[in-house]
């Protein structure tokens, strides 16, 4: 029965990535890529609130399924290599640094907002 928690919350986080990324794309155009970022950080918050707060089968459908399948650390990882690969060294740079940063200062609010709760 775990599965079909974890199907169903990949079955809304994967659409709602590709929505998200696009909308994100639409409003910038450029070579950072700004829709994965946002989905990543935007997970990373969730993940942490929920960790704080979900009992384990809320875990199972929102953490592991909805975020699992927001977030995506293979397209982060191709879109780097691909900036890099491309010439745009620094901006491959920063969307290492600035992925790192933002996804862990947003898992950590995450949990603080969750002990606020």
């Amino acid at each position: 029965m775990n599965w079909l928690l974890v199907a169903l919350g990949a079955a809304v986080g994967a659409p709602l990535r590709h929505l998200t990324d696009r909308a994100v794309r639409a409003r910038r155009d450029s070579l950072f890529p700004w829709g994965t970022l946002v989905v990543n950080v935007l997970g990373s918050f969730a993940l942490g609130l929920l960790t704080g707060v979900a009992s384990a089968r809320a875990q199972l459908l929102l953490g592991t399924g909805l975020c699992g399948a927001l977030t995506t650390y293979s397209t982060f990882s191709y879109e780097t290599l691909k900036l890099y690969e491309d010439g745009a060294k620094g901006y491959a740079v920063l969307n290492v640094a600035g992925s790192l940063a933002a996804g862990l200062g947003a898992v950590w609010l995450g949990t603080e907002a969750a002990g606020l709760l």
